[in-house]
């Protein structure tokens, strides 16, 4: 099934030094711009991660330190890739919990103003792991009839993101989904719903440090205020601010904290 599109869309895929979003950065970058006509744009670049890329990110990528030392740095590329997911849905495969969090660090620190939360964002594990539980090349085996050649690598990811995505749509298209005791029909050729389905949590920050409760109130998500209101926590202990912005926390989270001392202090 195709997808029914109103704006382009783009899967993408990262390689990275590591899986911490505060202290690793992208060694290679994938994407696949889907138009709503069907017309589609692909490219794949690599870049500098400018630290040495540990032994145990390579085994599982396959990207080396002299693949790379010649590259450009990822700021260098940032403002184009942004201009690039401008006025697009984005997608991708666990994209919601590390893609997404670690293209927003990498854009901070390149200075990039670039607003995630202004496009609709489909994670297409999400949508596998409720309806079947498993990994991208067993989604590709089991959607797509096929082995996964070249996994790990983000070309082959962003292009299987794809076709599971679009298989997805098939298989499900008259499934019934329950969660909570309530059943419905999410899986529907449309982005938004998808986009809606294949959310984790209700999230503020992208690393879900802070959450919305059922009355869309922020909470933190972690640590010994955890499930309190982040108003209530800065009104009886402001010092809490301060040790999350000299904190090991995601730039984004920092911003998001400062934000929101903001609107509950007013300064």
């Amino acid at each position: 099934m195709q997808l029914s599109l109103k704006r382009p869309i783009v899967f993408f895929d990262l390689e990275t030094t590591g899986i911490n979003v505060v202290n690793d950065r992208i060694v290679e970058l994938s994407y696949l711009k889907v138009f709503p006509d069907g017309e589609e744009e692909q490219k794949v670049m690599r870049f500098n991660p400018g630290r040495e890329i540990p032994a145990e990110a390579t085994a599982v990528h396959g990207i080396t330190n002299d693949d790379v030392k010649n590259k450009p740095l990822f700021k260098d590329y940032a403002k184009t890739f942004a201009q690039i997911l401008e006025g697009c849905d984005i997608a991708g495969f666990n994209s919601n919990k590390f893609d997404v969090p670690m293209l927003a660090e990498e854009f901070l620190r390149a200075d990039v103003d670039f607003d995630f939360r202004r496009h609709k964002m489909v994670d297409v594990q999400v949508i596998f792991h409720k309806m079947e539980r498993r990994t991208l090349s067993a989604a590709y085996k089991f959607y797509c009839g096929q082995e996964l050649v070249g996994a790990h690598g983000a070309a082959a990811d962003t292009r299987a993101t794809y076709e599971v995505l679009k298989a997805q749509l098939d298989r499900y298209q008259d499934a019934e989904y329950e969660e909570n005791k309530r059943v419905s029909k999410p899986i529907v050729n449309d982005i938004d719903a998808l986009s809606a389905f294949s959310s984790h949590n209700r999230d503020v920050d992208f690393a879900g440090r802070i959450i919305y409760n059922d009355k869309n109130q922020e909470v933190f998500n972690f640590g010994k205020h955890k499930g309190k209101l982040v108003s209530e926590v800065l009104a009886v202990e402001p010092s809490y601010y301060s040790w999350m912005m000299n904190g090991e926390f995601a730039l984004d989270t920092k911003r998001v904290m400062t934000q929101l001392k903001v609107k509950y202090s007013g300064k």
